[in-house]
């Protein structure tokens, strides 16, 4: 299957430029294209996932795929999909940001295809460029009037109070000179990105053609955008109680990362996976029967949440979130499990610290925890048998000793089935 037809069948095909010349483009191995990666955060999330696992489908069909850092263009702001001017960032801190980003690129790519990726910069390009050359060579090839009917600048226009500053509107030239230095570099005749991002990549054709038609040449160049990501609710996908799910453990953990995923609505999981999984057509047509006929299985759901962490954080990552979980939900080993992944799967438990030498009777954690509201009612609960330390059922008359804690540092307790408790110390 052509590459671009697979891209159709996961759903990923939102604007192209041609499609039967980028069909044609993508029919035979390598050819090249490229998706720009600006360093406006410090990690990659989710929703760069779309472009990202694009870049990678392109790579095992054969294709030279590009990896571009913006660290040019992540000076100046893209104004798209924003309603007021962008803080401009200070250079050390673009840099530092730009390198974390390339090295999950570059974790990422290496992780899916077994090769590293072609990571480009185009701060190399422009830095020495003079504002003479800018304006002559690149800005004469752009009308105000062309520039103004984008939807990036258009919807900032008709904002008195924010309007859009010369440098912002600039961000379009900048952009396309990208694609035109990479068609005359790399012959890279393709630019991807999400669908915010056709008025730039448009823009960079068009740019393209013209200056090489001004240099003698004739230049055909294609765009192709991704849709936005959303669920069946119409709520934007990539956001977990509000907060974006990043790909760098440190912001969002695996676990967390994983149970993301593994939340997925019933009606959103078959298009998740075609969209975040390499999973052909037949293995998404047999999680479909699945889900049709044990939807309280949630194997699609696992699925997904499987292949996409072990995607971003590999198979030991997996392992550790997989052991957690069965340890918490099922009749895994608690004290097997390494405490910052057991610290992550109990994020959202009421915790309590006590200082070293300083830890109470069972029934007072219950009530420092909030899990009862006196030690009477713990005592009640202990002598019930419904109390469990670590995973295992504990006596009324049970002493808590450093054997108890995993690691030395973390005790669980669980009241019931669900109510979850974390007791550190140190």
């Amino acid at each position: 299957m052509n590459i671009f037809d697979e891209l159709k069948w996961r759903g990923l095909i939102n604007q192209v430029s041609d499609e039967d010349k980028v069909r044609e483009y993508l029919a035979t191995p390598g050819a090249s294209m490229y998706c720009g990666f600006d360093p406006t955060a410090e990690s990659l999330h989710i929703g760069n996932l779309v472009p990202l696992l694009c870049l990678v489908r392109m790579k095992r069909a054969g294709h030279n795929p590009l990896y571009l850092m913006g660290g040019a263009t992540g000076r100046i702001g893209d104004p798209s999909g924003k309603d007021k001017e962008r803080e401009l960032s200070n250079t050390d801190i673009m840099e530092e940001r730009l390198e974390k980003i390339k090295g999950q690129v570059r974790r990422f790519v290496e992780r899916n295809t077994g090769d590293r990726p072609d990571i480009v910069n185009n701060y190399d390009w422009t830095k020495d460029m003079t504002a003479i050359e800018l304006l002559r060579d690149v800005g004469k090839h752009f009308t105000i009037n062309w520039m103004l009917q984008k939807e990036s600048v258009k919807g900032r226009i008709g904002r008195e109070e924010t309007g859009i500053s010369y440098t912002e509107f600039s961000y379009m030239i900048l952009q396309s000179y990208d694609f035109y230095h990479l068609f005359k570099t790399r012959n890279c005749k393709l630019q991807i990105g999400g669908g915010d991002q056709w008025g730039n990549i448009t823009a960079g054709c068009e740019f393209t053609r013209r200056r090489s038609a001004h240099e003698g040449e004739q230049a055909e160049v294609f765009a192709l955008t991704f849709p936005l990501i959303t669920t069946a609710s119409g709520k934007k996908f990539g956001k977990s109680e509000g907060n974006a799910v990043y790909m760098n453990a440190d912001l969002t953990s695996p676990y967390a990362f994983y149970q993301y995923f593994v939340n997925t609505d019933d009606a959103d999981v078959i298009k998740f996976l075609k969209i975040f999984t390499f999973l052909d057509q037949d293995e998404i047509a047999e999680m479909e029967k699945q889900l049709e006929e044990a939807p309280h299985q949630r194997a699609s759901q696992k699925k997904l949440a499987e292949e996409v962490t072990r995607m971003i954080h590999g198979q030991m990552e997996l392992d550790r979130v997989l052991a957690a979980t069965e340890a918490l939900f099922g009749k895994g080993d608690l004290k097997a499990i390494d405490p910052v992944t057991l610290r992550s799967a109990l994020e959202s438990a009421p915790t309590f610290r006590y200082a070293p030498g300083d830890v109470p009777d069972l029934p007072q954690m219950f009530v420092d925890l909030g899990l009862v509201k006196s030690k009477g009612q713990a005592r009640k609960d202990l002598k019930g048998g419904g109390v469990y330390i670590n995973g295992e059922r504990v006596e009324e008359d049970h002493v808590v000793t450093d054997s108890d804690f995993i690691a030395g540092e973390l005790l669980v307790i669980r009241k019931g089935k669900k109510n979850y408790g974390l007791i550190t110390k140190g």
